[in-house]
């Protein structure tokens, strides 16, 4: 079993948040798994008074950048608590595709473990009520948070944005609601494999899954950064993005019982 353990968590900065009179207050995380030191990226609402639903954010094969922690600070904004992991130790970030690639498939065996680690130190945040527990992942991080849903971890709900679609094993046990939010032109996600999860679904009685597909988006439509490394089939979509995000919001309200959140 992983061995985790939170080390230190200094205030960085306060941000003005998406809210009226919300303040975000942003901490790096330095924990442990295994021996390895992962550093995470914690946003809240100093604001907000009483426990809050935590959301697990997991980055894109490009490691924990500036994208994923912009997306905790949203999520903050939102009145969530919010944790970026670190999926490869060390806070390591590239820009090269070839580093990503060989990065995110060495930590393909560990993807439950590490997330499942991740959401674990989420849980144990003061300011979390760790009853309401959901994560959301883009690409790489997207697939992740559906391993980690067919993990049976506690968790409410999995959003994946522009992931890859695993189907579970046999022998796993789903309690988490399931949205996915897919690029319907993206190619690295063939229609064969949207069936395929599709009919996996469908096969769990009494599962709550969604999937939602946007027309002509591509690979990582909602990074406003995906044109930048000039991969075909990567593509930022505007109107995808902004219209995946919106039913985002309304998933996590309904499955976090998150109403009183802004």
């Amino acid at each position: 079993m992983n061995r985790f353990a939170a080390l230190t968590a200094p205030i960085l900065f306060v941000l003005a948040a998406t809210t009226a009179g919300a303040a975000v207050t942003t901490e790096t995380v330095r924990y442990e798994i295994d021996g390895t030191e992962h550093i995470g990226y914690l946003a809240y609402d100093d604001s907000v008074d009483g426990p809050r639903p935590g959301v697990l954010v997991i980055h894109e094969w490009w490691g924990l950048n500036d994208y994923a922690k912009r997306r905790a600070r949203e999520l903050a904004g939102l009145g969530y608590v919010a944790f970026a992991a670190d999926m490869y130790g060390g806070g390591r970030t590239t820009g090269d595709p070839e580093q990503a690639g060989a990065w995110s498939d060495a930590a393909k065996p560990h993807l439950r473990e590490r997330a499942g680690a991740a959401l674990a130190r989420l849980a144990e945040t003061p300011r979390v009520d760790a009853g309401r527990l959901a994560a959301i992942g883009f690409c790489f991080g997207g697939t992740t948070v559906l391993q980690l849903a067919y993990s049976g971890a506690d968790l409410d709900a999995a959003v994946s944005f522009h992931g890859h679609l695993p189907t579970p094993a046999e022998d796993d046990e789903i309690g988490a609601s399931i949205l996915v939010l897919h690029g319907a032109a993206d190619p690295y996600v063939p229609p064969a494999d949207v069936t395929a999860w599709e009919k996996a679904m469908n096969a769990r009685a009494g599962l709550d899954w969604h999937l939602t597909a946007y027309g002509h988006a591509e690979h990582a439509f909602t990074n406003q950064g995906a044109d930048e490394h000039g991969l075909d089939g990567v593509a930022y979509d505007a109107t995808a993005a902004r219209r995946a995000w919106a039913h985002m919001r309304v998933f996590l309200e309904q499955t976090l019982d998150a109403g009183d959140a802004p």
